[in-house]
């Protein structure tokens, strides 16, 4: 079993993905507590500059007033009036009244002599300390300016502030370990993942199977259950060669054996020789056959490429013809048309096509042996021998089976031809007699077209 993921440490998954969900959380919230700031900020200066215009507007008239009363006094008009204090001086409004000269003719009892220091326009303006509107007069040559200390705008602004940051804070801790546990609860079905994994060895090559994993970690076991899938097909191909070479290299060995043995009692006699030389070839043979079986049925090789069957039919009878024993026997029959092009492995066809014209020569005895290549993808080899019963055919495939009287077969040809049509996705069909034959035998390869 996996050691479990450990509570603690840099190098864990778990650790990992809680550290960079807190710090894409953390740095998330804080962009949105900057744009709230910002947004606050921007309101914040709205509503306090409508109190000043709404503030303004109401308190020219006063204020115009109370200069007209104070001017009936008598006061000098060089100085600055300097109207009575407002009952609540803590919430004081602090203005001023100037004329179009920017002469102040009145101030409020509350207002520093520095507030107003900004070009006379209208509308607004800021120092340093202050925000001041201004507005003219609608028939006097008269302005009528409001400050408003700018310190107040940012204290609502840093109270909105700290009262966003502090809840952050306070919450990132508690923020991370509902992290910490949500990653180590969703990531223990990866942990579960990892134990049947290394179950697995030569001897347990079961398909994982582990209900409920997300997509990403579904894809992840069937990958892991293909390359299992393939080690055991490797594993069986492995197991079934050795045991194909057990029996059908054990009896020509024997034979090989012996015959030298004989050789060696009676002086090496010629016939003797010759007997063991054909038992040799025999084991070569067969050898030849165990490879090509193994090779079928691992298909780890084969390819995927355009073939031409008329020049692998061609190729393959060629080799035959070499024979003058088998010159006159194998024929090659070619379409009229353009000739057919499948898709597969030329190496992998021609060793099938090989082994059914090996099988037919064979079993034949010594009657005539057609290869035709039919449209649209189709290889065919047909005798015309004793053929086969109903029976043989349905047990011709299998490895070790004979059929001839003489049981001179390697049962291993059409075993051959069978894998190796079955990597290609392609059908083999057998006959006895072949269409429109009083005797024989005919087995057929049907490819899929390129």
């Amino acid at each position: 079993m996996s050691a479990p993921f450990p509570n603690s440490g840099r190098d864990t998954l778990a650790g990992r993905l809680t550290r960079t969900l807190i710090v894409w959380v953390g740095g998330v919230w804080l962009l949105c507590v900057l744009a709230v700031v910002w947004y606050v900020d921007r309101e914040i200066n709205h509503n306090f500059d409508n109190e000043l215009v709404e503030v303004s507007h109401r308190m020219f008239d006063m204020a115009v007033q109370e200069l007209d009363k104070l001017q009936q006094t008598g006061t000098p008009a060089e100085t600055p009036l300097i109207a009575p204090k407002q009952l609540f001086s803590a919430d004081a409004v602090k203005y001023q009244v100037v004329d179009i000269h920017e002469q102040v003719l009145l101030r409020s009892a509350e207002a520093p002599t520095n507030a107003f220091d900004v070009p006379l326009a209208s509308g607004f303006a800021n120092n340093q300390t202050w925000r001041i509107y201004t507005v003219r007069h609608p028939t006097r040559a008269l302005y009528f300016q409001v400050a408003d200390p700018l310190d107040e705008r940012r204290s609502a602004l840093n109270r909105t502030l700290f009262g966003l940051i502090i809840p952050l804070g306070a919450v990132l801790p508690l923020l991370a370990l509902v992290l910490r546990n949500v990653a180590r609860t969703e990531l223990r079905v990866l942990q579960q993942l990892a134990g049947e994994i290394e179950k697995r060895s030569g001897s347990d090559l079961r398909p994982i199977a582990l209900p409920g994993l997300p997509r990403e970690l579904r894809s992840v076991g069937d990958h892991v259950n293909s390359l299992l899938e393939r080690l055991s097909h490797s594993l069986d191909v492995e197991r079934a060669l050795a045991a194909n070479a057990a029996h059908e290299l054990r009896t020509p060995l024997a034979a090989a054996r012996l015959r030298l043995q004989t050789a060696l009692e009676h002086d090496l006699q010629r016939n003797d020789v010759q007997a063991a030389l054909d038992a040799l070839q025999m084991l070569s043979h067969r050898t030849e056959k165990l490879l090509q079986l193994s090779r079928a049925e691992s298909g780890a090789s084969l390819a995927r490429s355009r073939v031409d069957l008329v020049q692998l039919a061609g190729t393959v009878v060629q080799e035959f013809w070499n024979d003058p024993q088998v010159n006159e026997r194998l024929g090659l029959k070619l379409p009229d048309s353009a000739a057919p092009v499948a898709v597969g492995d030329v190496d992998a066809l021609a060793i099938a096509l090989r082994n059914l014209v090996e099988n037919a020569l064979r079993y034949s005895e010594c009657a005539r042996v057609v290869v035709e290549v039919m449209a649209p993808c189709t290889l065919a080899v047909r005798d015309f021998g004793a053929g086969a019963s109903a029976a043989q055919l349905a047990s011709l495939q299998q490895r070790h089976v004979r059929h001839s009287s003489d049981r001179a077969g390697y049962g291993l040809g059409l075993s051959i031809v069978g894998t190796i049509v079955e990597k290609h996705n392609a059908t083999l069909e057998l006959a006895s007699p072949p269409a429109g034959a009083a005797s024989g035998f005919e087995a057929r390869i049907v490819l899929q077209p390129a």
